[in-house]
């Protein structure tokens, strides 16, 4: 099966070491991916989570492509309702001057955070955004575009620099709602199955059955992202994927913190009523050896008809989470991998 891997990192911050270290996690992740033979390297936004330090993916995806040679690198994504599509406009076309040919723009429309947070980002206390999302998305493709029509009050503005075209465009979703929109206006489609419950194969069908092919897309180009933990034992694979089990109860409890230590989360009496909360959030994760891994990664590429899957891995230690993206790599044969990986088939 020829499936195409690639990394959705959200640069994880962990008991004992702060944000800035996990920053710096992220450009040797991100060299390692380069050298390995991933596809591209997303950044993704959240906002007022402690265990993760992936606020602005716009200022980290230009130093990961510095730190690059060849994959492609993207922001998985900008959380639309929290920006002005000018700025974003201008952002991106600025990252693809300054990296042509190798920077993707994924768009999100939800704004990554809680209500407050959102409000404290956007300087309102309206509503979250998604519902004015479309008209926002409309001035984005304009200015990224042909532009406004000659009534429009934004018809003077340009998206400067204004000879460089916009990154290739993908809507982000974890429901049905920007699947059938991807499709019909001939964008990438990527659902986050990371964190979603959905069952992520009828939006990813939708897709395909409504796309229109377009300049930057001639055929259906859909990612699935999914949060993967890969060890050599099962054992040692479970160990890994403890701490953001109990990382999630407690966020899903309104008491976010850091990524705990697996000592503290294999220690930790849950009540029920948390058990049920590991339970789901374990049905979203794919954890165990290479081959295991690969053989449900494939099944789901499969169900789904995902052209890529982007993999997430919150684990605790850093040098486990390379790990883990080495042994995908050798198991999948991606072109980089170590000697003695297993070829594709």
């Amino acid at each position: 099966m020829d499936l195409r891997l690639s990394v959705l990192d959200l640069s994880p911050v962990g008991v004992g070491y702060g944000s800035s270290e996990a920053l710096r996690n992220t450009f040797e992740l991100a060299r390692l991916a380069d050298r390995l033979g991933y596809e591209r390297y997303w950044l993704a936004e959240h906002h007022n989570l402690p265990s993760v330090a992936s606020s602005s993916p716009e200022v980290m995806i230009g130093h990961v492509a510095d730190r690059t040679s060849r994959i492609r690198v993207g922001a998985g994504g900008i959380m639309l309702p929290n920006h002005a599509p000018l700025k974003v406009a201008e952002t991106f076309r600025v990252l693809e001057a300054l990296h042509p040919g190798r920077i993707d723009l994924g768009i999100g429309r939800a704004p990554g955070t809680d209500p407050v947070t959102a409000a404290a980002l956007r300087r309102s206390t309206g509503a979250d955004g998604a519902e004015d999302f479309p008209e926002r998305f409309a001035e984005l493709l304009a200015f990224g575009g042909d532009g406004f029509p000659e009534d429009h009050p934004f018809a003077a503005v340009r998206a400067v620099p204004d000879d460089v075209d916009l990154p290739p465009i993908w809507l982000l979703g974890s429901s049905g709602y920007s699947a059938r929109a991807a499709g019909k206006m001939g964008l990438g489609y990527a659902f986050a199955a990371h964190f979603s419950p959905a069952d992520p194969a009828p939006p990813m069908l939708a897709y395909r059955e409504s796309f229109e092919p377009s300049e930057e897309f001639e055929r259906p180009s859909a990612i699935l992202a999914v949060s993967v933990v890969c060890a050599e034992s099962e054992e040692r694979a479970a160990e890994l994927a403890s701490s953001m089990q109990l990382a999630w109860v407690r966020m899903r409890s309104g008491r976010p913190g850091p990524l705990p230590t697996p000592e503290e989360a294999l220690a930790h009496e849950y009540t029920p009523a948390e058990r049920r909360l590991v339970e789901a959030y374990r049905s979203m994760q794919i954890i165990g050896t290479p081959e295991r891994v690969r053989e449900r990664m494939e099944e789901l590429a499969e169900r789904t008809r995902a052209d890529e899957l982007m993999v997430t891995t919150m684990v605790y230690d850093h040098a486990a989470r390379l790990h883990s993206y080495e042994l995908l790599a050798g198991v999948f044969g991606l072109a980089g991998a170590p000697a003695g990986g297993r070829e594709r088939t």
